[in-house]
């Protein structure tokens, strides 16, 4: 039988940075009973981003803010600038990474990697609280 579920997760951000949501996504899975299938993972922003990223050694993630940052630096003569030099900088962020992904599902679990996981990249300075939709579709074991 085939299975559709969708929920909502809030993710608290403490400003620019990583929030690893894995467990969170992964827990949404198992409550769905899917054995085999895809987990859609869609954040709804447009100044945060959704990331694979090793999990391993924290440096990979410094790393990639410390790029993004020679990337999209504040205070450059942005024209959108209504909630502070942060504002552009964030969006652009967000342009040129991702909002979504697919994860496949096998025997009930996330099939990441060994050292992946997921996680809402903050590109604003302050704290936010983003919406992240997850949408799992699958067979059930023995459907």
């Amino acid at each position: 039988m085939t299975t559709i579920v969708q929920r909502t997760l809030e993710v608290r951000t403490s400003g620019r940075g990583f929030v690893d949501i894995t467990r969170e996504v992964a827990r949404v899975v198992a409550g769905t009973g899917v054995d085999v299938g895809l987990c859609a993972v869609f954040l709804q922003h447009t100044s945060a981003s959704l990331v694979i990223q090793e999990n391993a050694d924290p440096a990979v993630l410094r790393d990639l803010e410390r790029w993004m940052s020679r990337l999209a630096p504040e205070g450059r003569d942005y024209e959108h600038d209504d909630e502070g030099p942060d504002d552009m900088p964030g969006h652009l962020r967000s342009a040129v990474t991702r909002s979504s992904e697919v994860i496949p599902i096998s025997g009930g679990r996330l099939a990441l990697g060994t050292w992946q996981a997921l996680y809402v990249w903050e590109h604003r300075s302050s704290p936010h609280v983003r919406r992240v939709v997850v949408t799992v579709t699958g067979t059930t074991a023995g459907g």
